[in-house]
């Protein structure tokens, strides 16, 4: 598992239009909000989604950039946010690679059935691509006012 102090692990994952986005982009100019959610259009993951959307300005106002990633498909992210009409970055890990640099992609039991699915995790990296909160197993209700507040701290 990531821990703070940590090198945030790279990443090249196309968004919702197609277009390819990494971790590189935001360094030395921006801190970065990364959360990986399970699945597009699902309860916790739409309130999720639509919290940092209504908080995205205020993340805006202390510099700093927010992507969700999940292993959807870029179709899918797309047809999520015109739905709920989302401003944050959807990102498509469809082969998992970032979950698996994250060590947010575990085992986890479902209804009694054990499965490989995404850990709700959120990962604030600084300026400087260095890990500065890792929360695993989070929680969506409230969270995105959480990371506010964490960011805050920086």
């Amino acid at each position: 598992m990531l821990q703070p102090g940590d090198k945030a692990p790279p990443f090249s994952l196309p968004n919702a239009d197609m277009e390819r986005v990494t971790l590189d982009r935001f360094l030395g100019q921006r801190n970065l909000v990364i959360y990986f959610y399970p699945k597009d259009d699902t309860p916790g993951c739409t309130m999720e989604a639509l919290d940092f959307t209504d908080l995205e300005s205020e993340f805006d106002a202390l510099a700093t950039d927010i992507v969700g990633i999940s292993r959807d498909t870029c179709i899918s992210h797309g047809a999520f946010r015109d739905k709920y009409g989302l401003t944050v970055q959807l990102l498509a890990d469809t082969e998992g690679e970032a979950c698996e640099a994250y060590h947010v992609w575990r085992e986890k039991e479902v209804r009694g059935e054990k499965r490989m699915g995404i850990v709700r995790s959120t990962f604030i990296v600084d300026r400087d691509g260095v890990v500065r909160h890792a929360l695993y197993d989070v929680k969506p209700k409230g969270h995105a006012a959480e990371m506010l507040e964490l960011v805050r701290s920086l």
